[in-house]
């Protein structure tokens, strides 16, 4: 069947539809890792968007049990350059069109995705429509400029209710902006005991957890939509640790007083490197986010710069100087993408077994 994909400038690419035949409207942004599609299809950070793989072939290992990130994936629709009919992998149950199918997703296949990337690198990314061929495209494009994006992604993607991971270990309370099963799974392989919570939660709520430390995970949107989010920080900064992820680190860059910042078509994919200003050392990261923290903010607060990223010279990473708390805005635990910052969880355990010497040592 064949399908179109309008965007918001006029912009018209005619394809193949696949996955399920409905009509969407999104924001349409890029990922230019090779593989992974699974992840990235079922990663909250990417609802209420059309996400465009460049690697020109997708779905030739097919859909398997083991690699979601979510339960249900939470994105508006899907473009590639060609998506593969028969998958070979000895782990696949679903083609991604039966999966799509399954899930009522869209998508639209057989489009030049080269001049799509060269079109949002250019403009920024962009509202997009994939709809079937036989809609008028006037009629498309002019709902297409009246439909206001959602701002309530976080809302939408968090658990509605607090859950336990049993462990043994350290007690973490996750709060769940949008999070992706990988951060769950880097902590339970370390034994913590984790309590996952909305992303509506209360300090006061989550004190009465006794953490030995908060986790405030990835999500999609914009950052200033959450201000939940940013009161709670305040509220429990300096009282227990904090490590924080993609939009957990703009969420606490939010609360010690910088700002944040749309980019213009952010940063997507698997091959990201960024510097451990530190160390020095060179991590290749996951990446996924549309916001920056913005540096020129930092000047005023009690944030340092700890990790940039080399392509674009972004902030990668903060710390407080005066609490035990740092954040990321890359994926250590990658899911899709290599694992050379995955040491960031045994950091954040260390933070917090010092912070258990320090508090004992002072009482």
């Amino acid at each position: 069947m064949k399908a179109q994909l309008i965007l918001e400038d006029g912009t018209i690419f005619i394809g193949d539809g696949f996955g399920s035949h409905i009509d969407t409207i999104g924001e349409v942004v890029f990922n230019t890792g090779m593989t992974g599609y699974q992840e990235i299809l079922s990663d909250p950070s990417y609802c209420g968007q059309i996400v465009m793989l460049t690697y020109p072939l997708i779905g030739n290992y097919g859909i398997n049990r083991d690699d979601f990130e979510s339960i249900n994936p939470s994105i508006k629709g899907m473009i590639v350059k060609e998506v593969s009919d028969f998958p070979s992998n000895w782990r696949s149950e679903f083609t991604i069109d039966e999966y799509f199918k399954m899930k009522k997703i869209p998508g639209i296949s057989g489009i030049d995705t080269r001049k799509l990337t060269r079109i949002i690198r250019q403009y920024g990314t962009l509202k997009g429509a994939i709809c079937s061929i036989n809609n008028d495209p006037d009629d498309v494009l002019r709902k297409l400029r009246q439909t206001k994006l959602p701002n309530d992604q976080v809302r939408t993607v968090s658990t509605k209710n607090p859950y336990p991971s049993p462990g043994r270990g350290n007690r973490i309370v996750v709060v769940d902006f949008g999070m992706k099963h990988g951060i769950l799974r880097e902590l339970n392989n370390r034994g913590c005991d984790i309590i996952v919570v909305p992303y509506h939660t209360t300090a006061d709520e989550i004190l009465k957890l006794r953490p030995d430390g908060i986790m405030l995970t990835n999500g999609p949107g914009d950052p200033k939509d959450v201000p939940e989010g940013i009161q709670m920080i305040k509220e429990v900064l300096g009282i227990i640790p904090i490590f924080g992820i993609c939009l957990g680190h703009q969420l606490f860059a939010l609360a010690c007083g910088a700002d944040t910042v749309k980019m213009k078509f952010g940063h997507r994919g698997s091959n990201h490197p960024v510097k451990d200003l530190t160390t020095g050392k060179v991590l290749i990261t996951s990446q996924n986010h549309g916001y920056t923290v913005d540096p020129k903010s930092i000047k005023n607060t009690r944030l340092e710069i700890t990790h940039i990223a080399l392509n674009d010279g972004s902030i990668e990473g903060l710390k407080h100087l005066d609490y035990p708390a740092f954040t990321v805005q890359y994926h250590p635990e990658a899911s899709p993408g290599p694992e050379d910052a995955n040491c960031l969880f045994d950091q954040f355990l260390a933070m917090i077994e010092a912070n258990k010497r320090e508090v004992t040592s002072n009482a």
